[in-house]
């Protein structure tokens, strides 16, 4: 096995990045892998890492220790990640906030773009428009015309500031003339409490969050947020065939420090999508409304990048701000 230490000795007298690369990679990983998620315990987010880390660790054949650091917006944990050494024995979870964060917040203190190398997409998954069963509609034309009727009166939930679930919402504002008072919570949990209570009227949550009390029929789906309907719910209609040009989704994946090894990235890249078409891995990600999507390490980053570009708009319209 050849250290870290020996590793940038060997640097220094002129042996190449790439043997040396090679020579990290081929017997990685021979210690358990640190696995950050910028989410609490128990949560939809957290529950989606536990699962792949569980079939990744069997694939490895060693442990992948999930770390939960959540706060500041998942900066925490995404800060963490970018100072670790780029051994491949830290890996975090990619997830919509770090593709936000790069406009919603103006004195980060890395770039995520140039300081994670992505891994691998793990999933893409549509918020749902939902109501509380207290509100009379059942569609989203209907929402529209109730919201406009009732000017200033219906609370709009989101797990966040600045979350998907909180843009979600702003974009169907903006696109829509609907106009609704933004409550923010600190994760999707208490947020639909609150819905259950009727305490506030409607969220554009992520799937897997919400889905079994939609399936239970204790609260009501509109509209998912995708351009087609969802596997999951294939009874909900996409809300862009009312509000034409409308899409939103969660994109999950997994990032390593920049300057990990390639080889060591192509092996997370690979038995991470080896893991995603495990059938048992398939099915429980399909009863959390999660459908599998794997990638390549360039796909992954031209995602990100995609996201970047439409979701800077719609906070700087919005003039949603977070203090760092």
């Amino acid at each position: 096995m050849i250290s870290r230490r020996t590793a940038l000795g060997l640097i220094g007298t002129g042996v190449s990045t790439f043997a040396i690369g090679r020579a990290l990679a081929a017997d990685y990983p021979a210690r358990p892998v640190r696995f950050l998620v910028g989410y609490p315990p128990g949560g939809a987010t957290d529950i989606l890492a536990r699962l792949i880390g569980q079939r990744l660790s069997e694939k490895l054949g060693q442990q992948l220790v999930i770390e939960n650091k959540p706060g500041a917006g998942n900066n925490i944990s995404t800060e963490a990640a970018v100072n670790a050494e780029p051994d491949g024995y830290t890996v975090t979870l990619v997830n919509p906030a770090n593709y936000i964060n790069t406009t919603l917040y103006t004195n980060l203190k890395f770039n995520f773009v140039r300081d994670i190398a992505p891994v691998a997409s793990f999933n893409r998954v549509p918020n749902v428009m939902t109501v509380a069963k207290d509100v009379p509609v059942k569609t989203v034309a209907e929402f529209i015309d109730y919201v406009k009727a009732n000017p200033g009166k219906i609370n709009m939930a989101s797990s966040g500031n600045g979350t998907s679930v909180h843009l979600s919402g702003e974009m169907f504002m903006a696109m829509t003339g609907c106009k609704m008072q933004h409550v923010p919570y600190r994760g999707a949990a208490p947020a639909i409490t609150d819905m259950l209570g009727g305490q506030v009227q409607v969220i554009f949550d992520n799937m897997p969050s919400i889905i079994q009390h939609i399936r239970a029929g204790s609260l009501r789906a509109l509209g998912v947020t995708t351009t087609a309907r969802s596997e999951q719910l294939p009874d909900v209609p996409a809300i862009a065939d009312t509000v034409k040009g409308y899409e939103a989704s969660a994109l999950f994946g997994m990032g390593a420090p920049a300057r990990t090894p390639k080889e060591i990235i192509a092996k997370l890249n690979a038995d991470t999508n080896a893991a995603l078409a495990w059938a048992p891995v398939k099915s429980r990600f399909d009863e959390l409304g999660a459908t599998p999507k794997g990638s390549t390490p360039e796909q992954l980053a031209a995602f990100l990048q995609s996201e970047i570009a439409k979701w800077g708009p719609v906070i700087k319209e919005a003039k949603i701000k977070v203090e760092n």
